[in-house]
């Protein structure tokens, strides 16, 4: 019987990685492709590309000293030299976890669910091994030995492909593959997806039901899975309320009188200022680990003390830069800030309440102006470290360049590891802003001229980042423009997105450059997957300023499902986003029109044309389900059901008559969307009677 169960356990389990392993565009050393100014002098990559014209030269190098002198097999050589370019080089040279010395070469032995070429996958193998068999290669890059076999033998100075391999389907075994819902394989030119062969059907609406009539800016679903949220307000208070059951008429349940933790204290306020973000331990449950993200005025609070992030390092004086607004350089401060749930003995998840007495200070950084600073926190789902979003920094036009700058923690995403907090004496060796220390695979690792903190770089001011529930490696953030475009970027490891030399995908030209200028031909920058122009809002709608939101994956609004939704603050507006061809990192966007639920528990306010008067929309949330909510000025709203607004999904039938499988328990519930929540629900229960607890 337990055989049994150990078989039915480990398919389970098998199916679940399968499940969230997903290719996207990535550089074997995991930093997202880049755009050239100017084509490649070797190999045939023109636009997005792992290679700059340096890296180029190396390849061209190798491939002349290879000395091959059939045409046939010098073309294939160079494609396959070539392929570490490719954007989706990460797949092609990386296979379960191995590194590799040639592409994963198409092999028509190897069934293939991947929509490039069929003729060509078929081919590319053989094609490489019937062209170059017999042709000499100096320092052949087939070598058995550069496929990690132990004992293989090392290849002489050149080497025929038939004296390192016995025959075609030895040869494919070691080099080919197929692709599939995870990997690429290489077929000899640069790997292109094909579009999808039905267009794209957009939602028809989006339906909404009101909950709840407070302001927030945050939200955070309860780490330990339950219905339960976390929902914080610009002053520095921070409620646990209890969400309703989709269509059970109720609505969020809060004690606004009894507040889950009360930093208004700390807490500078002010159009721009306040309380930015807040992030629970991921496990909160059992160590009671929270921390809050806020401004504070060092006029008006002692704890408000920290180094100036215009200073001496960054070659900048912060008496130099003048008053913003009247105020001093570095008066306000950015402070991430960690509290526990744990002082009342009581396990953290039943904890009502929490003392605002810091248990330390994570991280502080006075600011040069009065604007622009983000702070927005959250941890990795996959790595467990705490991400900070910071902006700029405030001016018109970045006139310092801070978000250039690779010695200035303006303007970036920052990474923190706050498992392992360093002794006083290491922080003051270090100098460091506060009690964390650096993940040692941040990207200062590759690039040396980078603050250890930083993850990426050339952001303007990140209103709103997350990542996919179902594909972690897509972190999402939205970006605000100055003038002209409001964008959302796809953030990978040391990626430059752009900002002052670009704003969304169009060159700036700063007014002022007291701080210097950087060259467009000196960084490689990656620019918005998704967007849009000032223009394209109605002159009614006002200012414009992103909101950025989540990857949709309920099964509330099977339409939705998988679609990143977003919105604009000032004119209240919302976009729908899809990624097609799927797994390659582009996206097709379009408006989508909402309403309000006949039957919402909150009468929602009209506006005109008998849409929701949403208000400004300050942010988004997800709770434990993936179920969405819209945070704005006029309350509280959640995505529902399409048909509650009466909004055609012909999904939604099939999708309310075919899943009748239980929920995910809420101990699994925050890490899964609802299928792979169910399957891990399965392994659970096996795992279970394979220890003998059930």
């Amino acid at each position: 019987m337990k055989g049994v169960l150990s078989i039915s356990f480990l398919f389970c389990c098998l199916l679940l990685l399968l499940d969230s392993s997903i290719s996207l565009p990535l550089c074997v050393d995991s930093r997202a492709p880049f755009t050239l100014n100017k084509a490649l002098g070797f190999c045939p990559y023109n636009e997005s590309t792992c290679c700059n014209s340096t890296e180029d030269a190396q390849i061209e190098k190798q491939f002349r000293t290879s000395n091959v002198s059939d045409p046939g097999c010098a073309s294939v050589l160079k494609s396959i030299l070539c392929a570490s370019c490719d954007p989706f080089s990460a797949d092609l040279f990386t296979v379960q976890s191995s590194p590799r010395s040639v592409p994963l070469l198409c092999n028509s032995t190897i069934p293939s669910n991947s929509s490039q070429s069929k003729a060509t996958v078929e081919d590319f193998c053989t094609q490489v091994w019937d062209t170059c068999k017999d042709v000499s290669i100096v320092n052949s890059p087939f070598a058995p030995s550069l496929q990690g076999q132990a004992g293989a033998p090392t290849p002489t100075n050149a080497s025929k492909l038939i004296d390192l391999w016995q025959s075609k389907t030895e040869f494919c075994t070691a080099f080919g593959g197929s692709s599939d819902n995870s990997s690429v394989c290489f077929e000899g030119e640069p790997v292109s997806l094909n579009k999808t062969e039905t267009p794209i059907s957009h939602p028809s609406g989006l339906c909404l039901e009101k909950i709840g009539n407070g302001s927030f800016l945050n939200m955070v679903a309860h780490p330990d899975g339950s219905n339960r949220a976390f929902f914080s307000n610009q002053m520095g208070r921070v409620w646990l309320a209890t969400l309703p059951d989709d269509g059970s008429g109720g609505t969020m349940e809060l004690d606004e009188s009894s507040p889950f933790i009360d930093l208004t204290d700390q807490v500078y306020v002010d159009t721009v200022f306040g309380m930015m973000g807040m992030a629970f331990h991921p496990d909160f449950a059992k160590n009671g680990r929270f921390f809050a993200s806020f401004t504070c005025d060092k006029s008006k609070w002692s704890g408000c003390t920290g180094r100036c992030a215009c200073n001496s390092d960054v070659n900048c004086d912060p008496s130099n830069i003048g008053t913003d607004h009247g105020a001093q350089p570095c008066q306000y401060q950015t402070v991430i800030a960690e509290y526990s749930a744990n002082s009342s003995g009581s396990q953290p998840s039943s904890v009502e309440s929490a003392k605002p007495t810091e248990v330390r200070r994570i991280f502080t950084m006075g600011l040069p102006f009065t604007s622009q600073h983000g702070g927005q926190i959250l941890f990795g789902p996959d790595d467990g470290y705490l991400y900070l979003m910071m902006g700029y920094g405030g001016g018109v036009g970045d006139p310092y360049n801070f978000a250039q700058n690779k010695k200035s923690l303006l303007g970036k995403i920052m990474r923190f590891d706050v498992d392992n907090i360093p002794s006083a004496a290491e922080i003051s060796k270090l100098g460091l802003w506060g009690n964390y220390s650096i993940p040692k695979d941040n990207p200062y690792n590759e690039d040396k001229d980078l603050l250890p903190e930083i993850w990426a770089l050339g952001m303007r001011n990140p209103w709103r980042c997350s990542f996919d529930a179902e594909r972690p490696s897509y972190f999402l953030c939205a970006d605000v423009g100055q003038d002209v475009y409001e964008e959302v970027d796809l953030i990978t490891k040391g990626g430059n997105y752009g900002w002052r030399v670009y704003e969304g995908p169009y060159l700036f030209h700063p007014s002022q450059s007291p701080g210097g200028n950087t060259s467009v031909d000196s960084i490689s920058a990656i620019f918005p997957i998704l967007g849009y122009n000032h223009s394209e809002l109605n002159k009614n709608e006002g200012s414009a300023s992103i909101t950025g939101g989540y990857v949709y994956r309920s099964t509330t609004d099977p339409c939705m499902y998988g679609r990143y939704l977003y919105g604009d603050l000032y004119a209240g507006a919302m976009w729908a986003a899809i990624e097609d061809p799927q797994n390659s990192g582009n996206f097709n966007t379009s408006r989508v029109a909402f309403s309000c639920a006949h039957d919402s528990p909150i009468k929602c306010e009209s506006a005109p044309g008998n849409l929701p008067a949403l208000g400004y929309i300050f942010s988004f949330g997800e709770d434990n389900k993936k179920d969405v909510y819209v945070l704005t000025s006029n309350g509280v709203y959640r995505v529902v059901r399409p048909s509650r607004c009466s909004y055609a999904c012909s999904l939604e039938k099939a999708t309310t008559t075919t899943t009748s499988a239980p929920s995910p328990s809420p101990s699994h519930a925050n890490s899964w969307s609802v299928f792979p929540g169910y399957l891990f629900l399965q392994c659970s229960f096996f795992l279970l009677l394979l220890l003998g607890f059930m």
